[in-house]
């Protein structure tokens, strides 16, 4: 498997459903771990990128691919019982309705967005998995109110993740084999895994202002909630990963040496891409 991603090496953008499937099944029981771990690293960033003025009362949100969702309970709570929250997936497991948020079920390569007012659209690590990524990226600004701004935030995994501490060299060769293992499944599956980089250019492409980016990026001790994303992840895909050349024995050696405290690797990176429709907002 590639240790790095060049970053002109994109996949090719295609309408075709069949020619992506996500890798990660999100109705599976460990989903709600791998979005336990995703929530507790992601959150604070995004809820921070859409606090006012994006998100004020009386808004109307879009939250596409809303996963567990959390972000848009944040959102409800934000624009009231006068602003209202749509939060749509494919998968609808996780999401409940409640007050003024609504759930429903939603394709969004294949079908027309659900309004054209919203004040904020967000999506989140939804995009880098479609093949049609760029064409959607423009469904959803075209879906945006005169004012109204779309977020989105993805992981950019062009670079080997870095081992900090590691109880031996063999320990940090096993980290390496199999988060580069994992990563190319997810290109296997249609992934982008340099999609972050093109989001910026992206948003500007498609007639937003104000369009801006910020990066994050910590470490991960053993043990720690975060770092269990990566053994998650490792048993989400433990057939694929098997058929690569991988043993189960190094599976188990690499799940043991993420609860390890003398480990510790960082994060992926994690970029948030903010821009605006032109125009007044609501008033």
């Amino acid at each position: 498997m590639p240790t790095d991603t060049p970053e002109t090496d994109h996949a090719p953008e295609s309408d075709h459903a069949s020619e992506t499937d996500y890798a990660f099944d999100t109705g599976a029981a460990d989903a709600v771990p791998q979005l336990h771990a995703l929530e507790s690293f992601l959150d604070p960033i995004t809820t921070g990128r859409i606090a006012a003025p994006l998100l004020a009362p009386g808004g109307r949100c879009w939250e596409v691919g809303a996963g567990g969702g959390s972000v848009a309970r944040a959102m409800a709570a934000a624009v009231g019982p006068a602003g209202r929250v749509l939060a749509t997936d494919l998968d609808l497991t996780h999401l409940r309705p409640a007050g003024n948020l609504d759930v429903r079920r939603h394709d969004v390569r294949h079908e027309p967005p659900p309004g054209d007012d919203f004040d904020l659209v967000h999506a989140r690590l939804v995009l880098l998995h479609l093949p049609e990524r760029r064409r959607v990226l423009r469904t959803l600004a075209g879906a945006l109110a005169p004012g109204g701004w779309l977020v989105v935030e993805e992981f950019d995994c062009t670079a080997p993740l870095r081992v900090l501490t590691a109880p031996s060299d063999d320990a940090a060769k096993l980290f390496a084999q199999v988060t580069d293992a994992m990563l190319g499944i997810l290109q296997s599956h249609g992934a982008d895994l340099a999609w972050a980089q093109d989001v910026h250019a992206e948003l500007a492409s498609a007639g937003l202002v104000e369009v801006d980016s910020v990066s994050h990026a910590r470490s991960w001790p053993g043990g720690s909630l975060g770092i269990s994303l990566y053994g998650t992840n490792s048993r989400q895909l433990e057939p694929e990963l098997l058929d690569a050349g991988l043993s189960a024995g190094q599976l188990d050696a690499f799940r043991r040496l993420l609860r390890d405290p003398a480990f510790a690797a960082m994060s992926y990176q994690f970029v948030s891409t903010r821009g605006r429709r032109p125009g007044p907002g609501r008033r």
